[in-house]
């Protein structure tokens, strides 16, 4: 976890303290995914957290830098989508999207990439052009499993999903 998103961290939950950096895991049963944690100690208690959620939590786009994979609001619309910062600019983040897209937005439209097993998403089935309501099932890079809310599955790449 980079310095800016731990002060962040501390400055929105309180004082925590990474005491482990955990290597990339196995998370969900058969999905081939790896998922970093950390151990943190905060107000004496323990706890293992994924570094997804400890990075989700850090909402400014200040912390990031070229190259980093985030959500970006296209055109100021209601959902989050995945890109890689490409520049930044002052007050201003381009974000080559993952369907191939690009565009500047204000740093409060990009946020870290929080997207992980489980995560409720909407993804354009088949490419077809209609979005679906489901649940991320698989994570590998830009390859994603989705288990749609009508019972459908799909391999997709994360150029076709998008988060509320």
């Amino acid at each position: 976890m980079r310095a800016a998103q731990h002060a962040e961290i501390s400055r929105i939950v309180g004082n925590i303290h990474p005491i482990y950096k955990g290597e990339p895991t196995p998370c969900g049963a058969g999905s081939g995914g790896l998922l970093p944690w950390v151990l943190i100690s905060m107000n004496s208690k323990i706890f293992v957290m994924a570094a997804g959620i400890i990075a989700s939590l850090v909402t400014s786009a200040g912390a990031q830098t070229v190259g980093d994979w985030v959500l970006g609001k296209y055109q100021g619309g209601a959902y989050w989508f995945p890109g890689v910062v490409e520049s930044i600019g002052k007050g201003t983040v381009t974000v080559r999207y993952d369907d191939g897209e690009r565009e500047t937005l204000g740093k409060k439209a990009v946020r870290p990439y929080d997207w992980m097993i489980g995560m409720k998403v909407e993804c354009n089935f088949k490419g077809a052009g209609e979005w679906y309501s489901g649940k991320i099932a698989s994570l590998a890079g830009e390859k994603i499993g989705i288990a749609y809310d009508d019972g459908d599955k799909e391999k997709t790449k994360t150029g076709r999903c998008r988060s509320k």
